[in-house]
């Protein structure tokens, strides 16, 4: 497969190529190269009816340009393939990851896109986002007066927007509270981290960047390499913010990670359990951790990152430039799509499956329970039968 560097597609005409995304879907809800069809790689190979179907309608005089996340696996594609035959074949070098940074790289109307974004969480998407968030914080009491937050970024889409509602409802001048808008650089190489501050400072957000060596830790570790980081990330994370005098750190997490963990639990952990809204941190005294975005739907973040067209990363780890998607580590990520995956799926016959799995740890009844956990003691029911 002959390579194509992103400059040089970029002075193609566009209706001299078609962009083909050969990552899966899990990895292309992260973002896609605008006007890109997508199929796996593993479906090109199969020659399936939906690859068929797709590339059927493209002129054979177009190119056909194939990219993965970082440009190895559509450089292996085998453009001799029978399906493949009368296009003039190309992988885009550095995939995905080197389009987002060349984008990156372009400073220009910075102030516009700041009051863009901002605009749009007051206007068009004030009900599906900040509405949303502002419940959350008063149903759980995530905001109290005098709180110093550390609200974290890890540079994604989630916790770039969680940064943005912050500011938004600290505008509103309700209650009296601190920010500090905290990234910490577990290892990033500098393109990555470049992408980080480039995307902060389009959104006027003023950051805090520390840095740790946790990739450097994890990158020994065979097994499950991504959860160990998440673990270490959240210490650290804990550590520097009540250091810099924070009672509170503010995670990303939203709406469709809360059902996703509790059908988990179910089907792969045999328990009951949910992702709370605030927890006491075990390890630091007098610490919390807060989810602000807990009521907040992943599409309508998406939707919110789209209308901007604002670009973030998947993962900005070691592990997206050593394999094609970061979650074939075959453990939690895996589970996790085939949960997202089982969840749509119930949703075309029961459009209110969403929320039934939400409010189900709402309305536990510990009569009906055979066992259950307090405080760390198991009780039956024939204690008291």
């Amino acid at each position: 497969m002959k390579e194509i560097t992103y400059e040089e597609m970029k002075a193609l005409r566009e209706d001299s190529f078609q962009l083909i995304d050969i990552r899966d879907e899990g990895t292309v809800t992260y973002g896609m190269i605008p006007g890109a069809l997508n199929f796996t790689k593993e479906e090109l190979e199969e020659n399936s009816d939906e690859v068929r179907k797709k590339l059927a309608g493209i002129p054979k005089d177009k190119k056909l340009i194939f990219y993965c996340e970082i440009g190895r696996s559509s450089l292996e594609i085998d453009d001799t393939m029978e399906c493949l035959s009368g296009w003039d074949c190309y992988s885009l070098a550095e995939g995905y990851i080197g389009y987002v940074r060349a984008e990156m790289s372009n400073e220009a109307n910075l102030e516009e896109r700041k009051n863009k974004a901002e605009k749009s969480i007051q206007k068009k998407f004030h009900k599906q986002l900040f509405s949303p968030f502002a419940k959350a914080c008063k149903t759980y009491k995530l905001i109290e007066e005098g709180d110093h937050i550390a609200v974290c970024i890890s540079g994604g889409k989630d916790s770039m927007l969680m940064a943005k509602l912050f500011q938004e409802i600290k505008r509103h001048r309700q209650m009296s509270f601190e920010l500090t808008f905290l990234v910490m650089d577990p290892g990033y190489n500098k393109e990555n981290r470049a992408l980080i501050e480039s995307n902060a400072k389009a959104l006027g957000i003023p950051i805090t960047i520390f840095e740790s060596s946790i990739f450097d830790t994890v990158d020994t570790v065979v097994k499950s390499p991504c959860y160990l980081c998440a673990r270490m990330r959240r210490g650290y994370l804990y550590s520097k913010a009540k250091e810099l005098g924070c009672n509170k750190i503010a995670l990303g997490h939203h709406y469709d990670d809360v059902i996703e963990t509790i059908l988990m639990g179910m089907l792969h952990g045999a328990q009951i359990q949910t992702m709370m809204p605030k927890l006491h941190s075990t390890n630091f005294e007098g610490m919390q951790l807060i989810r602000p975005l807990y009521l907040i739907r992943e599409s309508d973040i998406c939707a919110w990152r789209d209308y901007n067209e604002l670009r973030f990363l998947q993962c900005a780890c070691h592990f997206t430039e050593t394999c094609s998607t970061c979650h074939e580590d075959g453990t939690t990520s895996s589970k996790r799509l085939d949960t997202k995956k089982l969840i749509a799926e119930l949703k075309k016959t029961n459009p209110f499956v969403e929320s039934n799995i939400f409010r189900s740890v709402e309305n536990v009844n510990l009569d009906t329970v055979i066992e259950y956990k307090k405080g760390g003691v198991r009780h039956n029911f024939l204690d008291e039968y």
